[in-house]
């Protein structure tokens, strides 16, 4: 799951008079959800001239994206179809060969290769590079057609094109494999074999899903009488299962998405799906605390297994991040991170005493090191936030039974005595008195040195204040404290936080209310929409955007407080996009 092979797979429509549309430049587009209990996709491309309509599946036997491709010219005249492929195998894109070998176009590099495979076949095709006048696609925009074929025997940015045996009026109907493997020989046969049939792989893959769904409980009673409400809650449930890794089972990725991959994204020049596609252990947690409720106790136990038996490290702590192998990727800690799974382990009713050691190295290393965090939930920030003491306090608490259950009466004592002190002192730490949004007491984001009544200052980042009273800054994770059980949810500090969040980060929208992340965000897009990315202190080129986890995580409040949380949870199935 780490690991994307593809940047781009878009078909090309040709006249052989001048007419030359890309589809994702030159059409309106639509997705839909064939069955909403199966991750099967369509796509719709449509512009005045042809509709071009694609249904998407995984082979469930095989390492094959499968297409089934439908090509209809309105004009009654007939079209030239290309499929135009842009892989990027590895997790880069600039080390590629690519090749025709057949009616196949392979591309390869020191690890992985491609093969793009039809049914009709291909016919002709060429393979070439990025900014070179062997591109296939620069050849098809210049007289829409392939004049020249190439193959692209050096490494570095490969470009694939092969015309399809589609004219839109006699011949329609295509199936499209992509297949994978670690050799050239391994992914054309992976790919050939899928090219058996579309519908009996559709078919067994959406039977896949469904059987899944069906195994489990079952959504809640006031979940499963809203249609809307009932296709987010399984659509989510089958994303969340297909994010966990096949290899290295139990690491889950914190999205299949990928946003701004295609920019600078200088934060990882060698990582260009970004860091969506490593493993955080707070996610994970959040990932399996999800199976565990909706029934699925198995997969919330592989994660713990991964976190403790591969990515903690022999100090107890978690890598700040690490690929799917448990390797660690980024260095700093964050405190989160290593008390979540001890909670976990708690959940799961993990006593074993294999478990055991390892809950006990992580809370020692909570013990030893103290509140302050190298970096808080939003990942740039140092010192002592509401949040990540919350989520200490919760690991310590849980610690005290796992101890007692394994005889260890003196360890419980310790984290009993540590917990307490935090739980009595989060407030000293992180409640400001002075500050600008209330004359009463509120919780901050963060506070750098236990002093929020001091006027601290800070740079918050991403093109953000270099300048920021720490007293200004606020975060609705703070409710962490109420939902991990540290604060009851009428605590008079909570209440008149919830009032300063509310005025300070709600938004109301049509679909109901959404929070940004913190006072002075500034991750997300330009201001015209253009790709986000890291930026010098004080230029303010990028706004934090308002963010659905919010919606969730006020419901989880809300249901503590004995009230109903149905308009939260509408609100974050309003804010999916059609494919859900």
């Amino acid at each position: 799951m780490g690991t994307p092979a593809v940047r781009d797979l878009e078909f090309v429509v040709t006249d052989g008079q001048g007419l030359v549309e890309r589809e994702t430049r030159a059409a309106t587009a639509r997705v839909e959800r064939p069955d909403p209990r199966s991750l099967t996709f369509r796509q719709v491309v449509e512009s005045p001239r042809w509709r071009l309509t694609k249904t998407y599946v995984t082979d469930p036997a095989r390492a094959t994206v499968l297409m089934d491709v439908d090509f209809a010219s309105k004009t009654g005249r007939p079209l030239r179809l290309f499929a135009v492929l842009d892989p990027a195998l590895s997790n880069g894109g600039d080390d590629d060969r690519g090749a025709t070998r057949g009616r196949a176009l392979v591309a390869w590099d020191r690890r992985s290769a491609s093969a793009l495979m039809a049914a009709p076949g291909l016919r002709e095709s060429s393979s070439g590079y990025a900014r070179r006048g062997s591109n296939p696609l620069r050849d098809l925009r210049r007289g829409g057609d392939l004049d020249g074929r190439f193959d692209a025997r050096r490494r570095g940015n490969v470009r694939q094109a092969a015309r399809t045996a589609l004219d839109g009026v006699q011949r329609r109907r295509m199936t499209l494999a992509l297949g994978f493997g670690g050799t050239r020989g391994a992914a054309l046969a992976t790919a050939r074999a899928s090219l058996r049939g579309f519908g009996p792989a559709a078919a067994t893959y959406a039977r896949g899903w469904a059987t899944y769904l069906d195994s489990l409980p079952g959504a809640p009673r006031s979940v499963a009488a809203d249609a809307a409400l009932r296709a987010a809650y399984d659509t989510s449930l089958m994303v969340l299962d297909a994010s966990e890794d096949k290899t290295f089972r139990g690491a889950g990725i914190a999205s299949p998405s990928m946003p701004w991959a295609w920019g600078k994204m200088t934060i990882e020049e060698d990582l260009p799906s970004g860091p969506y596609h490593l493993v955080w252990a707070r996610d994970l947690y959040q990932v399996a605390t999800a199976h565990v409720a909706a029934g699925d106790v198995a997969a919330a136990n592989r994660a713990l297994s991964y976190l403790f038996f591969r990515q903690q490290k022999p100090d107890g702590s978690f890598p700040q991040n690490s690929v799917t192998n448990g390797r660690q990727r980024w260095e700093k800690t964050q405190m989160d991170e290593v008390a979540l799974p001890i909670v976990l382990a708690w959940q799961l009713g993990r006593d074993d005493a294999p478990t055991w050691r390892r809950v006990k190295r992580a809370a020692d290393y909570v013990v030893r090191t103290g509140p302050r965090s190298q970096q808080e939930r939003w990942e740039n920030q140092a010192g002592w936030s509401p949040a990540t003491i919350a989520a200490q306090i919760a690991g310590l608490v849980c610690a005290v039974d796992l101890a007692r259950r394994n005889g260890d009466a003196a360890a419980a004592a310790r984290y009993e005595r540590t917990a307490d002190v935090w739980a009595r002192d989060v407030e000293r730490w992180t409640v400001t008195s002075t500050g600008p949004w209330s004359p009463r007491p509120y919780y901050l984001r963060v506070t750098k040195g236990r002093d929020p009544d001091r006027a601290t200052r800070y740079d918050v980042g991403d093109s953000g204040t270099s300048d920021a009273d720490q007293r200004r800054e606020v975060d609705p994770s703070f409710l962490e404290l109420v939902r991990l059980g540290v604060k009851p949810h009428d605590d008079p500090v909570v209440l008149n936080t919830l009032q300063v969040v509310d005025a300070q980060l709600r938004t109301n929208t049509p679909n109901g209310p959404f929070w940004h992340r913190f006072t002075t965000d500034g991750y997300g897009e330009r201001r015209d929409g253009g790709m986000w990315d890291l930026n010098d202190p004080d230029t303010f080129r990028t706004l934090g955007r308002v963010w659905p986890i919010f919606s969730g995580e006020r419901g989880e409040y809300e249901l503590l407080a004995g009230r109903p949380a149905d308009a939260h949870l509408r609100s974050m199935a309003l804010a999916a996009n059609d494919g859900g």
